[in-house]
């Protein structure tokens, strides 16, 4: 939910049926009407811009649902309190019983408040930790004298000099990326140069045996990752970070070799990105489930559903390989013997002991040939064939 307004009101709600959200906004509207009194109906309230979004997240499960609810308010503390309690008197949706529950009634101002606050400190230290390393960047760009200059421009890239001879490039975002990775001795950086992947990018990590991403700590790194996971395929290998809020060009030379020991497998970390990614679309627009692409990798996993008999199933390594088909009654026992899996291939519904299984080796991607109406559950994002 936006944070619009001064408060928001978070409640937890319980079902003993199946109802949508549809049906629990209009019952927050129709049966709080006449409640409160002309000052306070909710309809008249959020036309002025008083009473934010209702924002409804639902589970279904066995025939109950259960979720959250949240409402943002700009009216002051008492009248955004009598709200909250009002929602509590909600006693029936449609025609199944319900309970309503106010977890809590969120203060932003203050929320914003400790986050200034932190934020400050954090800016604090970055301006002591800058005056002391004054004399160590001094030398650092006397240094880098000897360095810039023997950077290349491949194809509108601006690339370190070893790319084009070394098996394992590094790529980078900008032209500065590669600049300050020559400071420190690292010569087979290569740049995006900005949104788009350049066609002779894609041509030079076909041929190399390790292809690394070293990308921003920020949203903006995150979806770069996306854009070149789509485009290299399998050709990219690793991926590593920068640390959070931080960007490539400013890194210290230890913060920079710690990162790079620290790379992890590509498809494992866009597969965990790409759920990140979905989460605060979906926290921005309010859906109760995720709607997701699947990436290139997992979708390469469809073709494992060939020749798998109903109810068998499929685990996926790191390295993209399957095991062999695994009946229904030993998947459980396979799992909590597996080690490396970051996939499951399922001939059949994805169903919660799929998710209860999938997310108890530690498995984010499902693929099914079917999925319900949850598609995400326990940290495991689900995928029918139909989808792809």
């Amino acid at each position: 939910m936006s944070k619009e307004g001064k408060y928001i009101i978070h409640a937890t709600i319980r079902c003993d049926g199946t109802v949508a959200r549809k049906d629990v906004v209009g019952a927050i509207f129709g049966q709080t009407e006449g409640l409160l009194g002309d000052q306070l109906q909710l309809r008249k309230l959020q036309r002025t811009g008083r009473i934010g979004h209702v924002d409804v997240s639902l589970n279904q499960n066995k025939g109950k649902v259960q979720g959250e609810i949240q409402l943002s308010s700009s009216i002051d503390q008492v009248s955004t309190a009598v709200i909250g309690a009002a929602l509590e008197t909600i006693d029936r949706i449609g025609p199944c019983k319900a309970v309503i529950k106010i977890k809590s009634i969120e203060n932003i101002v203050s929320a914003k408040r400790v986050n200034v606050i932190d934020r400050a400190k954090t800016l604090l230290l970055e301006m002591v930790n800058s005056g002391q390393d004054e004399s160590r960047n001094i030398l650092d760009e006397v240094r880098a004298v000897l360095t810039l200059d023997s950077e290349k421009d491949i194809s509108g890239m601006t690339a370190g000099p070893s790319v084009k001879d070394s098996d394992a490039i590094i790529i980078v975002e900008g032209r500065n990326d590669v600049r300050q990775l020559l400071k420190f001795g690292i010569k087979n950086a290569i740049a995006t140069m900005g949104s788009g992947i350049n066609p002779e990018l894609i041509d030079i990590a076909s041929k190399k045996s390790v292809v690394t991403a070293f990308l921003d700590g920020d949203r903006g790194g995150r979806l770069l990752l996306m854009e070149l996971s789509g485009k290299l395929g399998k050709s990219l290998t690793h991926v590593t970070f920068a640390p959070v809020s931080r960007e490539v060009e400013h890194l210290e030379g230890k913060v920079i070799t710690k990162c790079l020991n620290q790379k992890e497998t590509a498809g494992k970390v866009t597969s965990r990105i790409q759920s990140e990614l979905a989460k605060e679309d979906d926290a921005a627009v309010g859906r109760g489930e995720e709607l997701l692409e699947a990436p290139e990798g997992v979708k390469e996993w469809a073709t494992m559903l060939e020749g798998l008999k109903r109810n068998q199933a499929i685990i996926v390594s790191e390295d993209g390989s399957g095991s062999e088909p695994i009946g229904a009654s030993a998947l459980e026992s396979s799992l909590s013997e597996s080690e490396g899996a970051v996939g499951l291939v399922f001939a059949g519904k994805v169903t919660d002991r799929i998710f209860t299984l999938a997310s108890g080796a530690g498995i984010e991607n499902v693929i099914g040939s079917s999925v319900g109406k949850i598609t995400r559950k326990s940290g495991v994002q689900a995928y029918s064939v139909t989808d792809f």
